[in-house]
Order: C-alpha cells, then structure tokens, then sequence
C-alpha cells in the first residue's frame, strides 16, 4: 500500500487530545476567574455555554460546507484556531478592559477548532480502509477521555509545583500540541465517505425518526456528560471541602478516567454486548450519580457519585452515534455533523442550567447538580421509546463506534 493511514489515525488521535484540552483546561480555572477577576459563577457558567454553542454553530456549518471545503483544510484550520485560543486565553484577559470578554474572545477561538475536529474526527476514521473500523472508531473516541486525564494530572502537577498563578504560561504550553498536529493533518492521507464526499443529504436525514430520537439521545447525553464534567472540579472544592488539587484529582480527573474505562469495555467487548442495555444501565446509572451528589450528606457518597457518573456517560456519545452508523449507512459528513450538533447543544444547555440553579441557590452547586437529573431521566425514556419502535434485538448496533 502507497499510504500510510497510520499516520491518520495519529492526527485523528491528536486532534482528540486537543479537543480534551480546549474542553477542559478552562473548567480548571473557574474559581480562579470567580476570585481573580471577581467574575459572578453565573457568568462563569457562561464559558461552558459559549463554548458550546461556538461548537454547535461550526457543526451546523460543517453539515453544509465541509464536504465542499475539504477534510484536510478544516482539520488544519481546526487545530490553528485551537492553538491560537488557548494563546488567547493566556494575554486577552489582561489585555481588554472587562477580562470575562477576553475570556469568552478567546473560548469562541478555540471552540471553533474543537467543533471542527469533533465533526471531522470520526468520518475521517471511517473512510479509513481499515480491516477493523470497530477498534480504531472505539480507540479514537476514548482518546478523549485520556486526554482529559492527561490534561487535568499534568496541570494538577504543574499548579502543584508552580501555583496556579502560572495558568497562563500553561494555556501557552498547551497550546503547542495543536500546532505540532498542523503538520500530521496536512500530510496524512484523508478520504472520504462517499464518493464524492457527499452522503443521503440534511433533508433526507431529518426524514428519519431513527435519526430525530437519536437526536434527543445527543442531547441528553452531551448535558448529562457535561453537566457533570464541567462543574466537577467547583463541586469537589465547594461542596466537599476539598482543595484545589486533590479536587481536580478527585473530580474531573476520575470523572475521565472512568469514562475512558467504559468505551474501553465497549471497544473491546461491544460485539459481545447488547447496546441497548448498556445504555439503559448507563442512564439509570447516571440518574443515581447525579441523585448521590446532590442529595447525600455525605462527601464519600457524593465524590463516588462524579466518579461514577464518568463510566454511566461514557457510552451515551459513542453508542448513539453507533446506532446511526449501523443503521443510517449512507448518513455521510451530515450525520456526523448533526449529531455532533446535537451533543453540543446539550453541552451548553446543561453546565449553564447547573451554574444558574447553583447561583439561584446561594452558590449552592448541590441544587445545581439536583437540577442535573433532567438529562439522564430524558436519555432513559428516549432509549425505551427507541426499543419499543425497533423491538429488542438490535444487531447492528454495535458495528460502529
């Protein structure tokens, strides 16, 4: 063979990390900019939601444009503007006159890389002419969960050693990631889909009730996921007591951790598992996470509770969008796109409900998390509405990931 695709799954692999890291490192800081700049944790809660809703608007787009525009010129514009975000983030706060502007400038950046890499990542695997796509599609989605631990255990280590006063020459450090990964995207070799790039058309997908309940699922699982995520770290130190490392450590960290371990599990055994279950499991699984660290009293109960919740979401993503591949084949960059939209529309809906009760509440994150339980129960019914429509066996669930 003349290509070396290896060398895509490694950009692919990378762009993953670099989407852990936009998603993450700022979430690291929110009490920072809540003491630092006395920004109110309402508006905090509006750093999530920006980023968000800068990811849904770049899904939407690639939807329409991106077959057009090229997979490897959105991938390497995907990884600049990451890299010149997370610069951003570093200088713009000091540099305008209000820093929470500086701040949002600079997530609205990076997000539009991570929109791009998030839509573009798993049809640039699919097209791939691997023996086995099941691993390699398993493989990329859980590479964002490492690179969310790698994230929050190196910066956890770096404020250890040199204070959290030094975020801004880490938001720098990690910024060169995305810059070294230019280089990956624009000499690997990319396919596509189809031929012709195009897949069945926006039109005909939303024709589909398969595809509008798997919509719904999205968008129950980005909130749930990051409803979660995102408040971690503030719910481990606020709530709990705990400090700022062993918060991170604690929260978000283990959060990652067992997500990864669930699509892990799912990668390796997803042809001996029945998905539907799994992810029944998972979502009244999640509503019990989020039942733990809102109502119980206790901090042990109430950390198992984040930790936990990261395996319960960690199927959520990649399992619905397993369904749509196995049963909508031809769905093409759209349905990557749509999906991924609709993911991203729960994940700035959901961390801004919680940091809106939160501060309705008197900074109370628990109410916050109370408030959470929305999504998981939704996701819950939407998958036994999908099991009464397609009946109980589902044999072609598990062929993607």
């Amino acid at each position: 063979m003349g290509k070396n695709y290896k060398k895509t799954l490694i950009a692919c692999y990378l762009g993953f990390i670099t989407q852990a890291i936009t998603a993450n490192f700022a979430p690291l800081l929110f009490l920072t900019f809540h003491n630092d700049y006395g920004i109110p944790l309402g508006k905090i809660a509006l750093i999530s939601g920006t980023f968000f809703v800068t990811q849904l608007i770049v899904d939407v787009l690639c939807a329409r444009f991106a077959d057009r525009v090229g997979y490897r010129r959105c991938a390497v514009a995907a990884e600049v503007t990451s890299a010149s975000g997370l610069v951003g983030l570093a200088f713009l706060p000091e540099l305008l006159p209000d820093p929470f502007v500086g701040i949002i400038v600079s997530v609205v950046i990076y997000a539009i890389g991570s929109g791009l890499i998030e839509v573009l990542g798993s049809p640039i695997v699919e097209a791939c002419p691997f023996e086995h796509k099941e691993a390699a599609m398993s493989l990329l989605h859980s590479f964002y969960c490492w690179g969310s631990v790698g994230v929050i255990l190196l910066s956890t280590l770096f404020f250890t050693v040199f204070g959290v006063g030094g975020w801004k020459v880490l938001a720098c450090l990690w910024a060169l990631l995305p810059l070294c990964n230019v280089y990956n995207f624009a000499i690997c070799p990319i396919e596509y889909l189809s031929a012709g790039g195009e897949g069945i058309g926006i039109g005909r997908l939303l024709r589909l009730p398969l595809f509008w309940i798997a919509i719904v699922l999205m968008i129950c699982a980005g909130a749930s996921e990051l409803s979660m995520a995102q408040w971690a770290s503030a719910y481990a130190e606020s709530a709990l007591g705990l400090s700022k490392a062993a918060g991170d450590l604690a929260g978000p960290c283990m959060f990652a951790v067992m997500m990864g371990i669930s699509r892990v599990i799912y990668g390796k055994y997803g042809d001996k598992l029945d998905l539907m279950k799994f992810m029944l499991g998972s979502g009244f699984l999640c509503l019990l996470c989020y039942l733990a660290a809102s109502l119980s009293g206790a901090p042990a109960i109430g950390l198992a509770g984040c930790m936990i919740c990261g395996f319960s979401v960690g199927i959520m993503w990649p399992g619905t969008i397993s369904i749509c591949s196995g049963r909508i084949p031809a769905g093409g960059t759209a349905m990557f796109a749509l999906l991924a939209m609709a993911g991203d529309l729960g994940g700035a809906f959901g961390p801004g409900l919680v940091g809106g009760i939160t501060q309705s509440a008197g900074d109370n994150l628990q109410r916050g998390m109370l408030a959470g339980c929305l999504f998981p129960s939704i996701l819950v019914f939407s998958l036994l509405l999908l099991k009464s429509l397609r009946g109980d066996k589902t044999p072609q669930d598990h062929s993607q990931n």
